[in-house]
């Protein structure tokens, strides 16, 4: 039996495991779903027990798969989230993603305050409605008694590792994203909590991201068909994983991943600060940072649209080749059509959760395949726009390890390349955080197999076309600007769609 590591990235819209022996061959790769619920605008909720229960189908068919359980397991978990749970670690509340924009005037409010850049510098977390912090302040205002009914305030890897464990712990990465961490003292952090309204007593204990256990609790290890012994790392978070699993840690590299969102990070052994467009420091690991930004709108834009403009209610990989095809020979910049793809507000550089997606300057010459390519130009462009606000701030940028879905897509990829005129590098085709996460858990138990399984000597290479980025450098400063143009008329229109 050839021994392997499991890597299991638990996402916003799933969870992927992908198997890896100590000599870096992939072995299996599995994914299970679950829904997101949005009971109010702006609400953005799921059931931690469905998590769960995808976390377990994809262990358990990964090792009907494969014919043997792994020798270790290593976990990945988006960000953000919070659960209010009692001392069983039973979910009082479904969890509040990322997504989740009910605090928003909380979170503007405390940026606007003279606590807001004072609180970014030590938590390194963006000032936002997808801060947890910003969440325990709505949560204790508006909902006081579930508030103090809770044992923990936790995130959706706790609550799985709670499950595994019967232990509350965190890793350095997770806790770094919340808004409550020092990330400079490894600890939570007393000004951050003061303002939620809450001792640290009520949040996990932090553990760097190469903590391991072996001790499963036997309940358990049954469920899931392993020893009691096998070790578990509790890894990173989904952004730091995937610039470790694209090896994205020297100077003058990036990471960029679309997936249902999309992100932009460099490695950095400081924090990179910058309030305006509040990049976000989260750590690798105590000596780490990953920095950069995140936008709301990657890959849900663009189901968005195939749903909206194909009519296409449950997507397959046929309705994704059929957008593709549909636009390959449309060319750069659709023909002057322009596409603002804040549908679900926006994140990184403009921070505003009552933006709003825009087709611009619609002719009767535009074609649905018009549509179709402005609405991945548009994407494209706010990621260059969190790349350019990044660079600016810290080092000049060379070369982009790229990951996630799209990346098995030639005209995705190239529009990419194309608008950010720089070279992409597809190092790891698998999942990029399950790989990162396999690599963490290398670190601690293989170290002396380490390098050797990093040592990544068939990349795919992108080139940028220089004439399609002469044109897109043109644009550019337009899909900027109409950005400001148009938010105070987004506002408004925000705000006659709530009332």
């Amino acid at each position: 039996m050839q021994p392997y590591i499991l890597g299991i990235d638990i996402g916003t819209g799933s969870t992927k495991a992908v198997a890896v022996t100590l000599i870096g061959d992939t072995l299996g790769v599995t994914q299970n779903h679950y829904p997101i619920n949005s009971p109010e605008p702006g609400y953005s909720e799921q059931d931690p027990s469905l998590i769960w229960d995808a976390f377990v189908k994809c262990l358990q068919e990964i090792m009907t798969k494969i014919g043997h359980a792994p020798e270790v397991v290593s976990l990945s978990s988006a960000m953000h989230s919070i659960i209010p749970v009692d001392d069983n670690g039973t979910a009082l509340y479904p969890m509040i993603t990322w997504a989740d924009a009910r605090s928003e005037d909380i979170a503007q409010h405390l940026r606007d305050s003279a606590d807001g850049e004072k609180i970014y510098r030590i938590t390194g977390t963006p000032v936002h409605a997808m801060s947890p912090l910003c969440k325990l302040i709505w949560l204790r205002t508006n909902n006081p008694g579930l508030f103090a009914q809770a044992h923990k305030f936790i995130s959706v890897k706790e609550f799985i590792w709670f499950k595994l464990f019967n232990s509350f712990e965190v890793d350095y990465s997770i806790a770094s994203a919340t808004g409550l961490f020092d990330i400079l003292k490894l600890q939570w952090s007393t000004e951050a909590c003061s303002l939620a309204g809450i001792s640290a007593d009520k949040l996990s204990t932090p553990q760097n991201t190469t903590y391991y256990r072996n001790d499963l609790n036997a309940v358990t290890a049954k469920l899931l068909g392993i020893e009691q012994k096998t070790d578990f790392v509790i890894g990173a978070s989904d952004g730091c994983c995937a610039n470790l699993g694209s090896h994205t840690t020297g100077p003058g590299i990036a990471a960029l991943t679309i997936g249902t969102s999309g992100a932009v990070r460099i490695t950095s052994p400081r924090p990179v600060y910058n309030f305006e467009g509040m990049i976000f420091n989260y750590l690798l690991n105590q000596n780490t940072f990953v920095c950069g930004g995140a936008i709301n709108n990657g890959g849900i834009a663009i189901n968005w649209l195939l749903k909206n403009f194909l009519q296409k209610e449950k997507l397959s990989e046929v309705d994704y080749d059929e957008l593709f095809n549909t636009i390959e020979t449309m060319p750069a910049g659709s023909d002057g059509l322009l596409f603002l793809p804040y549908l679900y507000g926006e994140r990184a550089p403009l921070w505003d959760t009552k933006s709003s997606g825009a087709f611009i300057n619609i002719k009767p010459a535009h074609t649905r395949a018009h549509f179709l390519r402005a609405a991945l130009e548009g994407v494209c462009f706010a990621l260059y726009n969190v790349l350019k606000t990044v660079e600016d701030a810290s080092v000049t940028i060379t070369q982009v390890n790229i990951s996630g879905g799209f990346v098995s897509s030639g005209v995705w990829t190239q529009i990419l390349a194309d608008i950010t005129g720089k070279i992409l590098v597809v190092e790891q085709p698998e999942d990029a955080s399950a790989v990162g996460a396999i690599y963490l858990a290398m670190q601690v138990l293989h170290p002396e197999k380490y390098s050797e399984l990093t040592n990544i000597s068939n990349a795919t290479v992108i080139q940028p076309n220089s004439s399609n980025h002469e044109r897109y450098i043109r644009i550019f400063p337009l899909f900027k600007k109409l950005y400001f143009d148009l938010k105070d008329s987004m506002h408004l229109l925000h705000g006659l769609d709530t009332e």
